[in-house]
């Protein structure tokens, strides 16, 4: 599995980034939230990611924190919440106002995001509300920024390790 990507973006849109790995280019789905939230084109980048696979399909879903990406595989083990609906959530609350607005039953405040209609969002807090205080919970640990860590390891683009010893 991806489980992190790390290099320099070639193309931004609302709800997906091109990044650049070492001359191999990865399309990365994200909410628009993270987008907002990246530096512009020719700048550094590192995302959590997800890889979703199908039968005739291969997507990459990106979060700037491990929490985010908990989030994400929470809502979409939710029937009828597939990865789109799961980004537009994040995209309208973020994990922090999705913890709450799950902690608080506010499904109205989930309702909000595109493709969630009353049915689901109260699918939603109902199936989400004893897995959330877990998750929020952890949120201090798995909110490390993945961009600060750009910087770290050998595996970033224009930096060479140099010769074995």
């Amino acid at each position: 599995m991806i489980g992190r990507i790390a290099g320099v973006i070639l193309h931004r849109a609302r709800d997906q980034v091109l990044i650049d790995v070492r001359g191999v280019g990865y399309i990365i789905h994200v909410s628009e939230r993270t987008a907002a939230g990246l530096p512009p084109v020719g700048q550094g980048a590192a995302l959590y990611t997800e890889l979703l696979v199908r039968e005739d399909l291969l997507q990459l879903f990106g979060f700037p924190t491990m929490l985010e990406k908990e989030w994400h595989r929470l809502l979409t083990s939710v029937q009828g919440v597939g990865a789109k609906v799961s980004l537009a959530i994040l995209s309208t609350l973020g994990p922090e106002g999705l913890g709450r607005a799950i902690a608080l039953g506010d499904w109205a405040s989930v309702r909000k995001a595109n493709g969630v209609g009353p049915k689901l969002a109260q699918r939603i807090v109902l199936e989400l509300k004893d897995k959330a205080p877990s998750v929020m919970a952890l949120g201090g640990a798995l909110t490390v920024d993945a961009g600060a860590l750009a910087g770290q390891g050998a595996d970033e683009p224009g930096t060479d390790p140099g010769p074995s010893a």
